[in-house]
């Protein structure tokens, strides 16, 4: 029996609340939700004050660093690359940020100092690993120890204050909005709703899935391999830059040591999240909720009282499990 075109239309239209819901289930995320939504009540009955707003919002800000950064790890681990530099350039995007601020007054001329730092790492990054073909473990691992011992010569160890204590810098890494969302967690989540859309329905995202799935086809089919490693890898500095100047904006200060195993946080995150480290899987909403179940979880325990060494048992052994789950999916599918 013919199929009358108002049926076909009717077929042919996408039912948003499906899409989404299709969605989760394929990339594994509905897991991620409810297992989020578990720990935080588990958490709220078993403590007095993990509940409460305050708690909440307050892990949430604290999230919001790993969730930026991860956002730019996440994609060049999407194209199929590593990036673990981000921990030591958030510590040195703060040297010329309050150093520039103390000098003139202008938290234009210091942002803008960070973000070129943050630009020019990207850039090298990027450069050596997509145009000279390093692998870009051992390039950003040596971009890690360049910048955290600039860091340490150039500071001697010491923290360079915040002197001329402008309002506006103080508030976007400590304020919230109607007294209760801090303004890290607001820029967070408006970065992960930007790059969520360009990698779900923009040429961009969709290239840099197709490089990260398989690079000799991706060049075949005409995309440039190399130019696209080389953006993420500026994205993610980018984003590195702007982590460590919230973080700068909170310490009120240029500290040698921010940043410090951050960049194990980030990539924790991005795993747990669902990204695989072979490249062209995962997503940043699978990314974000990676971000959220460790932090809440890492807060929940010490409400608990738990000691840190069991804290950091329990998270690697996350960590692990989220490895070898990624494997396995990745061994069937082949």
């Amino acid at each position: 029996m013919p199929q009358s075109p108002s049926a076909g239309l009717a077929q042919t239209r996408a039912n948003p609340v499906s899409d989404v819901f299709a969605a989760l289930s394929r990339q594994n995320e509905i897991a991620l939700v409810i297992s989020l939504v578990v720990l935080i009540l588990f958490f709220s009955l078993a403590t007095d004050h993990f509940g409460t707003v305050r708690n909440l919002t307050n892990v949430l800000g604290q999230a919001s660093l790993v969730m930026i950064a991860g956002i730019g790890v996440a994609i060049v681990f999407m194209s199929g690359e590593v990036d673990i530099s981000v921990g030591s350039l958030q510590a040195a995007v703060a040297i010329p940020l309050i150093v520039i601020m103390n000098e003139t007054g202008s938290l234009a001329l210091g942002l803008g100092a960070a973000l070129c730092l943050g630009l020019i790492v990207g850039v090298i990054n990027g450069y050596l690993s997509a145009y000279v073909g390093i692998n870009s473990l051992i390039v950003t691992l040596g971009m890690l120890f360049i910048l955290r011992g600039c860091v340490y010569l150039y500071t001697g160890k010491t923290a360079i204050p915040d002197d001329i204590y402008l309002e506006s810098f103080f508030a976007i890494g400590n304020e919230r909005l109607l007294g209760t969302i801090p303004y890290p967690a607001l820029i967070a989540f408006a970065l992960l709703f930007i790059f969520m859309y360009i990698m779900r329905y923009r040429p961009f995202g969709r290239k840099v899935y197709a490089v990260g799935g398989n690079a000799e086809v991706a060049r075949l089919a005409g995309h440039n391999v190399r130019a696209i490693k080389f953006t993420c890898f500026v994205i993610s500095g980018v984003l590195a830059t702007v982590a460590g100047v919230l973080l700068a904006s909170r310490l009120g200060s240029a500290v040698h040591v921010a940043g410090l195993g951050f960049e194990f946080q980030v990539v924790a995150a991005v795993v747990l999240g669902g990204v695989s480290l072979s490249g062209g899987v995962g997503t940043l909403f699978g990314m974000a909720l990676g971000v959220l179940i460790l932090q809440y979880l890492s807060n929940g325990l010490g409400m608990l009282n738990l000691p840190t060494e069991w804290q950091l048992v329990i998270t690697g052994s996350i960590i692990i499990v989220a490895v070898a789950f990624d494997e396995l999916k990745r061994r069937r599918a082949g």
